[in-house]
């Protein structure tokens, strides 16, 4: 039979949005409300796909580690102490050893969450390495995991490229140190970036799971319990996925309540720990007000290398985030940056530690990555390069020359 004309016809235009092809129908391939990603598009993110975005991720720490090396050999001073051994690290790794105060002392420890501590117990039990030493083994692992977990979500939201850059750009930010320290920025990372990449795969159970452990490792955690808490909700009134967004709404936020609980009964108050937090260690939301004093103060007079990189880092990151909306990022995305930036930039006190706040931030890397993925190999290669020269050169300023916490 001869066909008539017009009987073949070319399919539906395709949208394309955030760099993926989506039916007109929206609504019936949008997992949440206000991305279009296919939540039947399920790119292969195992280990074997990951080892580049890996390879890369520890190529750059390790340089990184070695400039401090040599530096700090110069000094004596060993990469050990340096990693295992200064500020927060001293406080991680003494609660390992010695368990929590009462919440007397003006500095309480009790403002450290147990998890990172709780771990280095655990493994300076299990190996012959000290308590400084684990806390470094941790916290490479965790780097590592979480390098594993920005190439899953580059490439659940691009291709695999950008889940290669998205990994290694965040091994070269200015603060990139801190990932190698005996500090809770790569673990936090590390269960951050895979509960959001569970959300957006819709497997809520795990990604409750993970937003209950993260929020026993820092405080900042709320960003992440708002963000998962949020997804699950919309899932629920959406009526989608049944009964495990319900459960990820209870379990989401279950460790980081249970700590403040445990510090309010320990202390005798139910505010115990922000109590410590404003009058101890003197950190307190001011809606913002004096971070713009701060930034105002360093952009006005001579300063310090420090204060200037964290200032440009605090503006660049709130660029980042236009970016990100105008890309349309999934929201889940958006809200977990904005709490982010919410808690870093209303806080009162610390200046100085603003742009370490931020490490985990690595939503905000997106736009960048994927801009990377978009260009040729050879750009690509200078631009990396010259921010691993970058932050190889800062970690060292921030552990040797500085003399405040990164």
């Amino acid at each position: 039979m001869t066909a008539t004309r017009g009987s073949h016809r070319p399919p539906p235009p395709v949208r394309t949005v955030g760099g993926h092809d989506r039916d007109l129908d929206l609504d019936a391939y949008r997992p949440l409300v206000g991305h279009g990603l296919d939540p039947d598009r399920k790119p292969y993110v195992g280990f074997g796909a990951a080892l580049p975005a890996l390879a890369g991720y520890l190529l750059v720490r390790t340089f990184g580690a070695y400039v401090l090396w040599l530096w700090g050999s110069s000094q004596g001073k060993p990469l050990t102490d340096l990693f295992g051994r200064a500020w927060d690290a001293n406080w991680l790794t003494g609660i390992a050893q010695n368990g929590y105060d009462l919440g007397e002392p003006l500095r309480s420890n009790l403002a450290f969450f147990p998890l990172f501590p709780g771990l280095i117990k655990a493994v300076d039990a299990l190996s012959p390495l000290d308590a400084a030493g684990a806390g470094i083994l941790l916290a490479w692992v965790s780097g590592a995991a979480a390098a594993w977990g920005l190439f899953a979500l580059g490439t659940r939201l691009h291709d695999p490229r950008t889940g290669i850059m998205l990994a290694v750009l965040w091994g070269v930010i200015p603060h990139a140190v801190t990932e190698s320290m005996a500090y809770t920025e790569s673990l936090f990372t590390a269960l951050a970036v895979w509960a959001l990449y569970e959300v957006l795969q819709r497997r809520w159970i795990t990604a409750g799971l993970l937003t209950l452990v993260a929020g026993l490792s820092r405080p900042t955690a709320s960003a992440l319990i708002g963000a998962v808490c949020l997804a699950a909700l919309v899932a629920v009134v959406r009526r989608r996925d049944g009964w495990r967004p319900w459960l990820a709404l209870l379990l989401a936020p279950l460790g980081w309540l249970a700590y403040l609980l445990w510090v309010g009964l320990r202390t005798g108050r139910l505010d115990g720990w922000f109590h410590i937090q404003g009058e101890g260690w003197g950190s307190r939301f001011d809606g913002g007000g004096y971070t713009l004093e701060q930034a105002r103060q360093v952009l006005s007079r001579a300063s310090e290398l420090e204060m200037i990189m964290i200032t440009l880092i605090l503006v660049v990151s709130v660029g980042l985030f236009v970016l990100s909306l105008l890309d349309r990022q999934p929201w889940p995305l958006l809200v977990y940056s904005a709490l982010m930036l919410a808690t870093t930039l209303g806080g009162d006190g610390y200046y100085h530690s603003k742009a370490r706040y931020l490490v985990p931030a690595f939503a905000l890397l997106i736009p960048a990555a994927a801009a990377l993925g978009r260009a040729r190999t050879s750009r690509a290669v200078v631009v990396l390069t010259t921010l691993c020269l970058v932050s190889a050169y800062m970690g060292g300023y921030l552990l040797l020359v500085w003399r405040h916490s990164p």
